[in-house]
């Protein structure tokens, strides 16, 4: 157990907080703060699991893109109608200014998704990563043994590597972005080709290895050509932003004590973040070669 990176999808994560932790004690002014509690408490139990050497949380900054959305309308088209719910909105800017408090990095980059800021991140770490996420579009930055996916089920966290890409949808282990092309995604708000489900879409992967085999090699209508070349470059998360690797861990925690003690006692959420705390100060240490 333990790998170099632990990335966290944030957004993710908080949302499953939101709506796992119904019943908590508010804050002393009466607000809600039940995702606070959960997400602390989700954070600190995975990095107590997973023994991580480094942490950082991604954000999203855009729930729907206005750039993917331009090239496919319908993209997470879902999102529209309540992007963030009532009692949760409230609540993101409490978690972003505790985790500055604590020293743990939170990172959103304009017009782009927490799946791209955790794309780019895991272009530039080195090392194992294993990237916490309940969003399946990262089963495409999945590559054995460097990177791997902590996925939420209801038995507990599935260990996504190449071999379970495989067994659960019959394609190569890196392909999972052009299976969900093919066969369509309503989560993403995609479409998929016309006549085209599961068994077929892993099929025509099998044979062509890719969109860009496909497209290469097979007579397609205008439309799906079209479909295709949009959904490419909408689908699969980005890996080239302009942003660096952080720190990814502090020499001692928290960055601010004066700011945690007083954010923990306005929002009453003092118990989740020692917790937090107590499992950040006990990362994985980094090997004496590698300082």
């Amino acid at each position: 157990m333990g790998c170099d990176w632990l990335l966290i999808d944030g957004s993710s994560l908080i949302f499953r907080a939101y709506y796992g932790v119904r019943e908590s004690a508010p804050a002393p002014d009466g607000r809600q703060v039940n995702a606070v509690h959960g997400f602390f408490d989700r954070l600190a139990r995975l990095i107590a699991q997973r023994r991580p050497r480094h942490l950082a949380v991604a954000d999203d900054a855009a729930w729907r893109p206005d750039w993917r959305v331009k090239i496919i309308p319908m993209y997470k088209s879902h999102r529209t109608a309540e992007p963030i719910p009532r009692g949760l909105e409230p609540q993101m800017p409490i978690i972003r200014d505790l985790l500055a408090a604590i020293g743990i990095e939170m990172v959103g980059v304009a017009e782009h998704e927490a799946e791209d800021v955790i794309a780019t991140w895991s272009r530039l770490a080195t090392g194992t990563i294993e990237i916490a996420s309940g969003d399946r579009d990262l089963f495409a930055l999945v590559e054995d043994p460097r990177v791997r996916i902590l996925y939420p089920e209801r038995s507990g966290l599935a260990v996504i590597d190449e071999a379970e890409v495989t067994r659960r949808y019959a394609i190569p282990g890196r392909r999972y972005a052009d299976f969900a092309i093919l066969r369509g995604d309503p989560s993403d708000g995609l479409p998929g080709l016309k006549g085209v489900g599961a068994v077929t879409a892993a099929g025509m992967i099998r044979q062509h290895g890719s969109i860009a085999g496909i497209l290469r090699d097979r007579k397609l209508s205008d439309a799906d050509r079209t479909y295709l070349e949009s959904a490419m470059s909408v689908v699969a998360p980005v890996t080239d932003l302009p942003i660096t690797l952080p720190a990814g861990r502090r020499d001692a925690y928290p960055a601010d004590e004066a700011a945690l003690r007083a954010l923990a006692a306005r929002f009453g959420v003092g118990d989740p973040c020692a917790r937090l705390l107590t499992a950040v100060a006990r990362l994985a240490p980094i090997p004496a070669s590698e300082e």
